[in-house]
């Protein structure tokens, strides 16, 4: 059942009962200004989708004809074949795995969809590849300061990251039940080995950076901590200002003068700055970043780009 007129864009979701693909159906259902036509899954065709009147189809049925664009929700090194399919059929495509990101040799051609940085390069883009999760609270944050020069050369920015299980998908795995994470926060990739850092590397050229990411006993959201060597021993404030100076018209990025919690963006698709100095320790400033895993880190961040890419308003069915 199509639950818009026939008239508006139509859309599909490529891989829609993994967490990223629903958290896109949940944020299509409330969209004004499109009309999701399919949603697939291999294991459960025929059952009910997320969004209400709309079942889910295998991929050999789907046909891209009248289609306008596709978002790829599916596991990363699996996009590559519709990608294709969708170039070649003339369909926009919007890749939320990392086979296309900056970092992934196969960045070609694609625009790197960091919405709160750069919305001018995604508007009418066709291919679009969506940032991760944990580099997009990191960039969003240092890059203005990095731009701008505050950043001293040479030091490494230490980064610590908490992330909740719905970052490490939905297949099932045992060191992800819940008896064996809850009550429980460890570390995980030790030693500077998470993928996410060649994306972050790319959109932070030069800058030496340490990332530690954990696991969260919580199904969503992000907490980054950020130790930043400043230039000049430039103080919190000073990153404020530049902060809300950068994001002034944003909707979806607000900065606080106190410290950003998961409680305020889980289930939006929000990102809370705040900065601190450090006591004795000039130049050194502690920056948090805090939003959801699958809203701002993923589906919210994905359907910004398509209204970007398909001329709508850019925070259309956003949940601010």
């Amino acid at each position: 059942m199509n639950m818009h007129p026939p008239s508006l864009p139509a859309v599909g979701v490529v891989g829609a009962t993994g967490y990223t693909g629903l958290e896109v159906l949940r944020l299509l259902r409330r969209h004004a200004g499109v009309q999701v036509r399919f949603a697939t899954s291999e294991g459960s065709a025929g059952e009910a989708s997320a969004l209400p009147g709309l079942s889910l189809v295998s991929s050999a049925t789907v046909s891209l004809e009248g289609i306008e664009l596709v978002f790829l929700c599916l596991p990363h090194g699996k996009a590559l074949e519709w990608a294709e399919r969708a170039h070649a059929a003339d369909v926009r495509v919007v890749d939320l795995t990392a086979d296309h990101r900056p970092g992934s040799g196969r960045q070609e051609g694609w625009v790197y969809g960091m919405v709160d940085l750069a919305p001018e390069r995604i508007a009418g883009a066709r291919r679009v590849a969506n940032p991760g999760c944990y580099p997009t609270g990191v960039q969003v944050a240092i890059h203005p300061l990095r731009t701008r020069g505050m950043i001293s050369d040479g030091a490494p920015v230490v980064i610590n990251a908490a992330s909740g299980v719905t970052g490490a998908g939905r297949t099932p795995k045992r060191e992800l039940l819940f008896a064996e994470v809850a009550s429980d926060y460890r570390a995980y990739a030790l030693g500077n080995a998470h993928r996410h850092l060649l994306e972050m590397r790319e959109g932070l050229p030069g800058l030496p950076l340490v990332f530690q990411p954990h696991l969260l006993p919580l199904a969503r959201g992000i907490l980054e901590t950020m130790y930043l060597p400043m230039r000049d021993a430039v103080d919190a404030a000073s990153v404020r200002a530049v902060w809300r100076e950068v994001f002034e018209d944003s909707a979806t990025v607000s900065v606080t003068d106190g410290s950003p919690t998961l409680a305020e963006v889980a289930r939006t698709d929000r990102l809370v700055l705040g900065a601190a100095d450090n006591a004795g320790i000039p130049g050194l400033v502690t920056v948090i970043a805090s939003f959801d895993n699958l809203g701002k880190g993923a589906a919210g961040q994905a359907v910004q780009n398509m209204n970007l890419m398909l001329g709508l308003d850019p925070v259309l069915g956003l949940r601010c």
